[in-house]
C-alpha cells in the first residue's frame, strides 16, 4: 500500500512529466508544418489564389489590357442570354453523356477480360492503356488525318464498306462523332486499369466459392464482382464525368470548334473569349458555370454511390 509520501512524490512528478510530454509534442507539431508547409504553399499559390482570383475577375469587365471595372453578375446574366453559350453547354452535356458512359463500360469489359489469364495479357494491357499516356494534341493530329476524305486511310477503308465520311472532321454531321471516338479511344484505357485494380482487390474466394455452389459467370458478375466494384465505379465514373466536361485538346486541333460551332464546347468556348476576344471577365464567368456544374453532377453521384459502397 503507497505511504504518504509516495503519492505526494507522485503528484508532484506528474506535471513535469506532463509538460516535457507537451514539449515534445510541440516540437514535432512544429516540424510537421515545416514539412507540408512548401505543399501547402504550392497550393495556395497555383490553387486558391487563381481560383479566388478568376471568381473576381469574373465580377469584372477585366480584358487582356485596359482596366477593369466591377459589374456585378453582369457577365452572368450576358452568358444565360448568350446562344453561343447555350450551344457550348449543349456540346459538352452530348458530348459527355456519350462518351462518358460508353469509355465506362468497354474499361469494364477489358478488364474483365484480361482480368483472366490470357497469353500475352501484358501486350494487350499496355495497348490499350498507351493512347492515355500519348499527348492527346499528337493523338489528334494523327485522328484528324485518318479522317480525312482525301488521304485518310480510315476513311478510305470507311468508304469500302459503304459509310463514306463525307468532308470528315469538315463535315458538321460527323465532326462532334470523330472527337467523341478520340475521346473514348484515350481514356478507355486509363479506366481499365482502375477497374483491373478495384477486380483484383476482391477476394478470389468468394468467386471461387459462388462457383463451387454452381453460379454461373453472369450470376457472378451480378450478385458478387458489381456490387463489390461500388467503390471502383465511384471514382471511375466522377473522373470520367469531369474528363468530358473538360474536353478540349481533340476539339482545337481537329476542328477549331467548328464546322459552325458543332464542336464547341464549353472549355472552347472559354479559351475563345478569354485569349481570342480578350475578355477575360466573360470567359472567368463561363469557367464558374462550368465548375458549378461539374461539382453537382460529381456531389449527384457520390451521394448515388454512397449507398452503394461495400468493405471487405
Amino acid at each position: 500500500m503507497p505511504t504518504n509520501h509516495t503519492v505526494k512524490t507522485r503528484l508532484a512528478g506528474t506535471p513535469a512529466s506532463i509538460l516535457r510530454r507537451s514539449g515534445v509534442e510541440r516540437r514535432r507539431t512544429r516540424v510537421a508544418y515545416a514539412f507540408i508547409a512548401p505543399a501547402v504553399a504550392r497550393l495556395g499559390l497555383v490553387v486558391f489564389y487563381p481560383t479566388i482570383s478568376s471568381l473576381i475577375t469574373s465580377l469584372t469587365d477585366a480584358q487582356i489590357i485596359g482596366p477593369r471595372n466591377f459589374i456585378g453578375l453582369g457577365n452572368y446574366a450576358e452568358l444565360f442570354r448568350d446562344p453561343r453559350f447555350w450551344n457550348a453547354l449543349r456540346n459538352t452535356s452530348l458530348y459527355a453523356v456519350v462518351t462518358a458512359p460508353i469509355s465506362v463500360g468497354l474499361a469494364l469489359i477489358f478488364a474483365l477480360l484480361l482480368n483472366r489469364r490470357l497469353p500475352a495479357r501484358g501486350v494487350f494491357r499496355s495497348v490499350i492503356f498507351f493512347p492515355f499516356i500519348v499527348s492527346l494534341g499528337i493523338i489528334s493530329i494523327a485522328w484528324a488525318f485518318m479522317l480525312d476524305p482525301q488521304v485518310g486511310i480510315l476513311a478510305a477503308w470507311l468508304s469500302e464498306i459503304g459509310l463514306p465520311i463525307g468532308n470528315g472532321v469538315r463535315d458538321p454531321a460527323w465532326a462532334m462523332p470523330a472527337v467523341m471516338v478520340v475521346g473514348i479511344w484515350r481514356n478507355t484505357g486509363f479506366f481499365m486499369v482502375l477497374y483491373l485494380a478495384g477486380l483484383q482487390s476482391i477476394p478470389r474466394e468468394i468467386n471461387e466459392a459462388a462457383e463451387i455452389d454452381g453460379a454461373s459467370g453472369l450470376r457472378r458478375f451480378r450478385n458478387i464482382t458489381w456490387p463489390l466494384l461500388a467503390n471502383t465505379s465511384l471514382f471511375v465514373i466522377v473522373i470520367a464525368a469531369i474528363f468530358s466536361f473538360q474536353a478540349f485538346d481533340q476539339m482545337y486541333v481537329m476542328t477549331s470548334g467548328g464546322p459552325f460551332f458543332s464542336t464547341e464546347t464549353m472549355v472552347m468556348l472559354i479559351y475563345s473569349a478569354g485569349f481570342k476576344d480578350y475578355r477575360l471577365g466573360y470567359a472567368s464567368a463561363v469557367s464558374w458555370i462550368l465548375v458549378i456544374i461539374v461539382l453537382a453532377f460529381s456531389l449527384i453521384q457520390i451521394g448515388y454511390f454512397r449507398k452503394k459502397a461495400v468493405q471487405y
